[in-house]
């Protein structure tokens, strides 16, 4: 907050022309200067020793016949209030009293009020153009790559903890590939199976549908949705001839010499007992319990 004095004070003094003794020392004051300090008469002596303020700056005390300021319960000499900074006489100027009790003028204490640049930590000076960016702000040309050094000005640009990086540089030194496209994932993407794939690039190998967010399976190494792996890639059924998808019933599957079954499907076609984990018979690509095998003289 700045303030302005309108020149220093001086205390009353004058020239005893009654018959009154000094409040201290009793000495008569008739004929001699003094000072009335408190409704009481003070020969010069006795204010200047006991009476008088001590200044701020030079920590001698601010006698009678001295020019004194005050501001907030502190005192200087006239001459004593200046800015400590650049030492500008403030008696008759505005000024700002710092927290730490230090007097300064309003040019140095704007300076020390400024912004300071979170690289170069030089004053940003107001006008100037500069960049915020988390509570921070740097010079325009000091907000830089922290690898290639060039400012990023109207760049984008990405963080890695403190530092800050142009997009080029931060693919080269951060960026995961994607392993279908082998471009880098600049931002988001997908991680399966410990592999990085770009979102766009994490679909269905028939259909091109987008996988994220839906059911898919993996077949070598290539990726589909449930419709797709069911018409061009699953197994079917020598039970039901409904594809093997492993989705939800059909989870459990039985092979068998080049035959697959749903485990629900894997049962006696005469008797119907589910033969799963049991002893069976094939017969074509019918299977049977072994008491219907020998009944119907399967072999």
């Amino acid at each position: 907050m700045a303030y302005m004095y309108r020149g220093p004070r001086s205390y009353l003094s004058t020239t005893m022309t009654e018959n009154f003794d000094c409040f201290y020392c009793r000495d008569n004051l008739q004929g001699k200067k003094y000072v009335i300090k408190d409704d009481k008469h003070v020969c010069v002596r006795c204010f200047d020793k006991l009476c008088a303020n001590t200044c701020a700056e030079c920590r001698r005390p601010i006698g009678a016949d001295a020019k004194e300021l005050n501001h907030k319960n502190r005192h200087w000499h006239e001459d004593c209030f200046h800015c400590v900074k650049c030492y500008k006489p403030l008696a008759n100027e505005p000024f700002s009293a710092r927290d730490d009790g230090k007097i300064m003028c309003g040019k140095c204490s704007s300076r020390e009020d400024g912004a300071r640049c979170q690289s170069c930590y030089k004053l940003i000076t107001p006008g100037s153009k500069n960049v915020e960016y988390k509570n921070n702000v740097w010079h325009e040309e000091c907000f830089a790559c922290f690898d290639c050094k060039q400012p990023i000005r109207s760049q984008s640009f990405l963080s890695k903890g403190e530092d800050i990086y142009c997009a080029p540089c931060h693919e080269k030194k951060f960026a995961k590939n994607c392993v279908s496209c082998k471009q880098p994932i600049i931002s988001g993407g997908i991680n399966y199976q410990d592999q990085p794939w770009h979102s766009e690039c994490f679909v269905c190998y028939t259909c091109k549908k987008p996988l994220a967010g839906t059911r898919f399976t993996s077949h070598e190494d290539k990726l589909y949705c449930v419709d797709c792996y069911k018409t061009s890639v699953a197994k079917k059924c020598d039970g039901c001839q409904n594809p093997i998808t492993g989705f939800g019933k059909g989870t459990n599957v039985v092979n068998y010499e080049g035959h697959s079954w749903h485990e629900y499907c894997f049962n006696c076609k005469k008797c119907s007992l589910s033969l799963a984990n049991k002893r069976f018979v094939l017969h074509g690509k019918a299977i049977y319990c072994p008491d219907c095998a020998k009944k119907m003289d399967v072999k």
